[in-house]
Order: C-alpha cells, then sequence, then structure tokens
C-alpha cells in the first residue's frame, strides 16, 4: 500500500490520468437514465378504474385562464382551499344581498348551449358552467364558446361517476383529469370550484377534494328541467321551483343538454323567463366566484 504514493510522486501525469478514469466510471455506475416524460393524461374509461396506487400529477397552469379570486394562487402546486370554504358542500352564497348564481351542468350533451349563451347575453348575465372532461372532449366548439362568451366554468369530474364508490385515488383522478382536459380545450381554470356528480357526496368524498383545493359546490334548487316533458317538467315548473326557493344567494342548477328520451331543452327554454321574473324581484346576478366574498 505504501508503493502507491511512491509511484504517484515519480510518475504525476499518469497518476492524474488514474484519478480521472475512476471518477469517471464511478460515475457512469452511479448514473441513472433521464426521467421518462409525463404519461398521457388518462382516458375517462380509465379514470373511472384506475388503480389505489394512481395518484396524477398537478396539471399545467393556463397563460389564458381567467384570473383567481383575491389573494388565490394559480400554481397547482401551492393551492389550498380557499380561506373559510373548506369542509363542506355549499349549496348557496352566505351572503344577505338579493343575489342568484344561475349553474349548468354540462355532461350528456350539447344541445341547450346556443339558446343559454344567447340568452345570457341578451340579458347581460354571466353565469357559471360546470363541463365535465367528457364534455369538453366530445364538444368542443361548444365548450370554447362558454368560455369566449365570458362564463364562469368549474369542474364535474371525467366521467360522471357516483364519488361515493370510488378509491380516494379515482376521486383524485376524476377532479384533476378534468381540470386537466379542461385547460387543454378552452384555456380556462375551473380551480376551485366542484360539483358532485348527481350530488351523491359525504363527509369522507367532500375531504378527498379538498385534499386536491377544490371546493364542492351544490345547489339550493335543482330546477328539474332535466326530466323533460316525458317526466313531466315544463316551462312553468322550472320557473316555479326557481321562484318557490328565492332567497339571498340562491344557487340554481340547471342543465345544457336535452333530455335523451323527447330532446326537450326546458331549462334553456325557461331562462328568459327564469331572468325576468328575478329581476322584477330586485335579484341580480352572480357567479360562483361570488363565493370569495
Amino acid at each position: 500500500m505504501k508503493a502507491a504514493p511512491e509511484w504517484s510522486r515519480r510518475h504525476p501525469r499518469a497518476a492524474a490520468w488514474v484519478v480521472i478514469a475512476a471518477v469517471v466510471a464511478t460515475l457512469a455506475a452511479c448514473g441513472t437514465s433521464p426521467p421518462a416524460a409525463n404519461g398521457p393524461h388518462p382516458s375517462p374509461s380509465r379514470a373511472a378504474t384506475s388503480s389505489p396506487a394512481a395518484s396524477p400529477s398537478p396539471p399545467p397552469t393556463s397563460a389564458t385562464s381567467p384570473a383567481p379570486g383575491p389573494g388565490i394562487s394559480s400554481s397547482p402546486s401551492a393551492r389550498t382551499v380557499p380561506a373559510g370554504l373548506g369542509g363542506r358542500e355549499w349549496t348557496s352564497i352566505p351572503t344577505s344581498a338579493k343575489v342568484v348564481a344561475l349553474t349548468f351542468d354540462a355532461g350528456a350533451n350539447a344541445d341547450g348551449v346556443s339558446s343559454i349563451l344567447a340568452t345570457l347575453k341578451r340579458f347581460g348575465v354571466q353565469a357559471t358552467f360546470f363541463l365535465t372532461g367528457n364534455f369538453v372532449a366530445g364538444f368542443p366548439a361548444q365548450s370554447r364558446a362558454i368560455v369566449a362568451a365570458g362564463e364562469r366554468v368549474g369542474d364535474h369530474s371525467i366521467s360522471h361517476p357516483y364519488f361515493t364508490k370510488l378509491t380516494d385515488a379515482q376521486m383524485r383522478e376524476q377532479v384533476l383529469g378534468a381540470e386537466q382536459e379542461i385547460k387543454s380545450v378552452t384555456g380556462a381554470g375551473s380551480w376551485p370550484w366542484f360539483r358532485f356528480p348527481y350530488g351523491d357526496r359525504n363527509s369522507h368524498t367532500i375531504s378527498v377534494v379538498n385534499s386536491v383545493a377544490f371546493v364542492p359546490i351544490g345547489w339550493t334548487v335543482d330546477t328539474l328541467g332535466w326530466k323533460g316533458t316525458s317526466g313531466g317538467s315544463t316551462v312553468q315548473t322550472v320557473v316555479s321551483r326557481v321562484l318557490a326557493n328565492l332567497r339571498p344567494g340562491e344557487i340554481v342548477l340547471m342543465h345544457c343538454g336535452s333530455n335523451p328520451d323527447d330532446h326537450s331543452t326546458l331549462d334553456a327554454d325557461a331562462l328568459p323567463t327564469v331572468i325576468k321574473d328575478l329581476r322584477a324581484r330586485g335579484y341580480t346576478f352572480v357567479t360562483i366566484d361570488a363565493m370569495f366574498g
């Protein structure tokens, strides 16, 4: 062992190359290949059956997304549930002001979208549209039209499953996957608003949705326009239900699509009367962003 230092003093340049070669060999032995690129966004069919171990990466932010609420970061890694809004599903806006939030769920089809947007524009009213990932993928033009009209969008899951039947990982994937699809197609951000499909939720599903920084938004009244004329609903019953439940901060649940059996679009058809009757009672209209206060 003593010969090596003596040899190094007699042959300094050779010794230096030996050291360099050893370092290179060590690095080669310890190195790893470059990390693989993120895989494709899970399809809706995979989203409903993914392994509990699956955990999607936070979706990228979009430079064209609407600005978040006051003091809220738009960076997914820095997001938390907005102050005071966690731990529950909100069925009305906490206010004493005479305001109503019109909300439209978009899932099955887009048959009523053009009419709804035309009515909102004619009356100068903004609303909130809760979009599923499947809707955005299947009706990209209508989804972009909603955003182009200046309406607020929220998250309604990828494939509209019953959340109480999903694992925690599947729930997170449904929320974050839909957010990513909405941003990819429309450029708009849906965070932090989420609506449970079918209103199917409990304290645990709410906590999981909160864990990815989303706030569950329910409704004060369901117009039942989705039942269609074949299910006993009419334009008048839609209007009557909204007025019967009227109070400050009312959140109205309506739908963008038509009834699959009779193809009626009762919510779209009733919308002009709903707006006129609410205004006649001194009410104005807000989006769900009014939750920020």
